[in-house]
């Protein structure tokens, strides 16, 4: 039987929450998602991934009622897109010829397809995930990094003028990680554009003024439902508005301490643990 104070429906990020170091989300965690669907309890995805990644990393027949990704620039409820927001070209054109002069790893995702990046920057791509992973760099992320460049990202003479969600950028060097968020700062006074990190060695930067919980609003309006009937489960710092809006917050044990310490509780269970899978299954599963 189901709790009467169980909420309306769950959003879920996918790195470090739902995903294991692997990139991958279980067996178990989607039986589980499967059985709360059948209660009547919508389960959402909300990540920082393009949706194009997202499925890959999922067992065969794996179902949500709906995705936010790209850190709330592109929504689909179901196959319907929602909502879509995407970056002036010469925002990203401009970021491109940065972090190119800066030895940033960069990508570029589309609203629909794989990430780009110009041929020009293989090799450099290339170097940025070469050589032992550095023990600040999370092994999902480094693994992740490694297979886009081995098959996942397409490759182009020249990034054309479209329809951009956003950039992904990285850099195994904390130190230059750190220089290039102060030249996107400065970038931000004559650009529009805002940027997030999901771990200290990345940068994203998307449209201004939204973001993941943006997104859930965009959802929580066309399913008719408020923000005191949701429940978030996240690790990161681009977890923390939908953590400011949800009724209801989970952060995982593997998260940081500060995200945790904003959380209503917190998983018994890490990502590499199945801690969606065992959270939500003692909640919401009578055994």
């Amino acid at each position: 039987m189901v709790n009467q104070t169980n909420p309306q429906a769950i959003f879920l990020d996918m790195d470090g929450t739902l995903l294991d170091q692997y990139n991958r989300v279980s067996d178990n965690a989607k039986q589980v998602i499967d059985h709360i669907r059948k209660q009547g309890i919508y389960v959402f995805i909300a990540t920082g991934r393009g949706k194009e990644e997202i499925y890959p990393t999922a067992p065969e027949g794996f179902e949500v009622d709906g995705v936010i990704s790209s850190n709330g620039m592109t929504g689909y409820l179901g196959d319907e897109l929602l909502f879509e927001h995407t970056l002036p070209f010469e925002v990203v054109k401009r970021i491109v010829e940065q972090a190119r002069e800066m030895r940033i790893y960069y990508e570029v995702f589309p609203t629909s397809g794989p990430s780009q990046a110009e041929i020009i920057d293989q090799p450099m791509l290339n170097e940025a995930v070469k050589g032992p992973r550095p023990e600040s760099v999370g092994i999902n992320e480094w693994v992740e990094r490694q297979e886009v460049i081995e098959r996942g990202i397409n490759w182009v003479e020249r990034i054309e003028d479209g329809r951009y969600s956003k950039l992904y950028t990285f850099s195994k060097s904390r130190t230059d990680i750190i220089q290039w968020q102060k030249v996107l700062d400065q970038m931000k006074q004559e650009l529009p554009f805002t940027t997030s990190s999901s771990t200290a060695h990345n940068i994203e930067i998307m449209v201004a003024n939204k973001n993941k919980a943006t997104g859930v609003k965009s959802f929580l309006d066309r399913i008719g439902l408020t923000s005191d009937q949701i429940l978030v489960m996240g690790d990161s710092y681009n977890d923390l508005e939908m953590f400011k809006l949800a009724g209801h917050t989970v952060a995982m044990k593997n998260a940081p301490t500060e995200i945790q310490a904003l959380a209503d509780e917190v998983t018994t269970y890490t990502c590499n643990e199945d801690g969606v899978y065992h959270y939500l299954r003692d909640r919401f599963i009578t055994v």
